[in-house]
């Protein structure tokens, strides 16, 4: 179902272009509300509240709600996620709490729970929410598709909306609030727990100008109180805050859990930018800009490197080289003229090199697609799990160009094993990446996370893998076996040739230690925000950014390697086609020095688990990244060589 959701729109639009005006995203579509007394088919007088899974910046285990001992509702249908939601860890169901449209509520009474210290089922159960409490674990509330913020102030009286807020907070042993106590002077006990039980909602509307009735939700907010009701039947919403001591070992503790909602009329917001308040309390534009321009410097920097050696060096030597075969007294060859008869020779370990060009063709297209739909708009942080659902599909669809490149590349190479490179190309690398996420859903299982993604979707995800993705690798690589060898500028000789003693710059290593800065460079200011919203739960919405990022990360990683092929071939080394993919390829080693960093200094992750989890996550992550920019270096250099040596005459 989640895939139908996600084609559909692409066939919509490109069927009714003209109807782009009235065009929403399935499951996007604005919703009318009217109060009790006006209610009718096209506009609903309920509001429902549902509740997606806990987390933790502190942890990357992720817990859904049903497992905190919070008021459950009976008997309702969970909404259907999508695949990405699920293989994210998303887990939506509804909520006890429940209102009218313009019907406000003063210190409603949603349930009440009992926990007898002596009884060992519910200690467990007490222990558990003050084990998350510490943790500083956070509700993420919907209404109406849209998260329920938390607004407060920060430092220069700014305005951060989170889109989550706290099961409560702790008071340490030395009286020092941790977290959100520090919100209240009330909470000062030493060693002693604060539960949020009572919510203030806001809910903010429009009315709809045009014919149509009704009104639409543009924002709900809430502030998260402490109240010890002093009549847990009947509360109030007074008294001290509600403390829950972590020394006592006998007796009750009595929650009681309380809502207040109220409604506004907001004429200034509309209903097609309603996310804006959250994403611009997050102050990251400016930043942004100051990483594409950084990036643009280092882009012209080695255009210009590029383009000084292109026009005037290699412009020089191909003409001097030219001449030289035309006049009677040819002196000895030199440069990287020199090579060509070893230039195409090929690689060692050829059908390993095949198979990395195939499946990083297949992440690279796929990379591309999923940015320009998320630029359009398409995977929206409001279209729930749908960034990871396109990513998941077009990797299945595009196992044909997997198949079809690494076919060509390990035929132009003289591999004749064309069985064994068509099973590598479809097992290797997705493979290795399964069985990364196997393992982590293993320990993810022991946890008893809701990121544990269940057994049946397992299944789904393989049958993806085997049902459609290799067979279509299998074509792929039909097409590519049947199709003649490349056919290179220059014949190779039989013999090759002796590499000369290189210098310290111009040997493997350094020359590729050295080729994956600069496209790192270009990208490291992206990456602290897409591991923010991946470790620390922010919303990550510049879509924009990440795509003109990503042309960058391109042109950077093809000009770099082009550039360090060129001295190589001068210095007469002509082992060009690992040496390219692992140039850019090297990018991946900075990004995993990088969330090393970002790990011991950003985030406060604690726990054996949760430290497993954070380093194999990153390891798929580095993986697909290295695939990724490798094959950018090698098609680029291969495209250079292939270039260079057509024009030079040789005999």
């Amino acid at each position: 179902m989640g895939l139908l959701r996600l084609l559909l729109p692409v066939v919509l639009l490109a069927a009714a272009s003209p109807l782009a005006w009235a065009f929403y995203l399935p499951g996007l579509a604005p919703v009318n509300f009217c109060d009790d007394k006006t209610a009718h088919g096209d506009c609903k007088s309920g509001i429902e509240l549902f509740v997606n899974r806990l987390d933790s910046v502190e942890s990357v285990l992720p817990y859904e709600y049903a497992v905190f001992d919070f008021c459950q509702t009976s008997g309702e249908k969970r909404p259907s996620e999508n695949l990405g939601q699920v293989l994210f860890g998303e887990r939506i169901e509804p909520s006890p709490y429940k209102f009218m449209f313009k019907a406000p509520e003063t210190c409603k009474s949603v349930c009440k729970k009992t926990y007898h210290l002596n009884v060992p089922e519910e200690k467990q159960k007490l222990e558990f929410l003050k084990k998350s409490m510490l943790l500083n674990y956070q509700h993420h509330w919907i209404v109406d598709n849209m998260p329920v913020t938390w607004c407060y102030e920060v430092e220069d009286n700014q305005k951060f909306c989170n889109p989550g807020f706290p099961i409560g907070c702790y008071i340490t042993k030395d009286a020092k609030p941790k977290d959100a106590c520090v919100i209240s002077a009330k909470f000062r006990e030493p060693d002693t727990f604060y539960i949020f039980n009572h919510v203030d909602i806001t809910i903010s509307y429009h009315n709809v100008e045009n014919e149509q009735s009704g009104s639409r939700l543009v924002a709900a907010k809430l502030e998260p109180k402490s109240y010890k009701h002093t009549n847990v039947d009947h509360p109030d919403c007074s008294g001290p805050p509600m403390d829950i001591s972590n020394t006592a070992t006998s007796g009750d503790v009595q929650i009681a859990y309380t809502y207040s909602v109220k409604f506004e009329e907001n004429k200034e917001i509309r209903w097609a930018s309603r996310w804006d308040y959250i994403l611009e309390s997050m102050p990251h534009t400016r930043i942004q800009w100051f990483s594409i321009m950084n990036s643009l410097v280092i882009v012209l920097f080695l255009s210009g490197m590029v383009a000084m050696i292109m026009l005037r060096t290699l412009h020089k030597d191909i003409a001097r080289y030219n001449q030289m075969d035309s006049t009677e007294d040819a002196q000895e060859e030199f440069g990287w003229k020199l090579v060509h008869g070893d230039i195409f020779r090929p690689p060692r370990k050829g059908m390993l090199l095949s198979v990395f060009l195939g499946s990083g063709t297949q992440i690279l297209i796929m990379t591309f697609v999923t940015l320009f739909f998320a630029c359009l708009g398409f995977l929206s942080p409001a279209n729930r799990g749908a960034l990871m659902t396109c990513a998941v599909v077009l990797w299945v669809l595009l196992g044909t160009p997997a198949g079809y490149v690494a076919a060509r590349f390990y035929k132009s190479f003289g591999g004749e094993k064309w069985k064994t490179n068509v099973l590598l190309t479809a097992f290797l690398c997705p493979g290795v990446v399964f069985a990364d996420f196997f393992i982590m859903n293993l320990i993810l299982w022991g946890e008893g996370s809701s990121a544990a993604i269940p057994f049946g979707t397992l299944v789904a995800v393989l049958a993806l893998w085997f049902c459609i993705s290799v067979p279509l690798t299998f074509i792929g690589a039909y097409f590519g076996f049947k199709k003649n060898a490349i056919e290179h500028p220059v014949r190779t000789n039989q013999i090759p040739r002796q590499i000369p003693e290189q210098s310290f710059y111009t040997k493997p290593l350094p020359g590729i230690i050295m080729g994956g800065i600069l496209p790192f460079g270009c990208i490291f200011i992206q990456l602290f925000f897409i591991q923010n919203s991946i470790w620390s739960h922010q919303t990550y919405y510049m879509f924009g950014f990440l795509f003109l990022v990503f042309i960058i990360l391109v042109i950077t990683c093809s000009e770099a390697t082009i550039l360090l092929c060129y001295f190589h071939l001068c210095a007469e080394d002509y082992h060009w086609q690992w040496r390219s993919f692992l140039t850019s390829g090297f990018t991946a080693v900075y990004f995993l020095i990088y969330a090393i960093h970002y790990f011991f200094s950003k985030l406060q992750i604690t726990g054996t688990a949760s430290t497993i989890l954070y380093f194999g996550y990153t390891m798929i992550m580095v993986l697909i990244f290295f695939l990724f920019t490798g094959t950018i270096g090698f098609f680029a250099c291969f495209w250079f060589v292939t270039k260079i040596y057509s024009v030079v005459k040789v005999d």
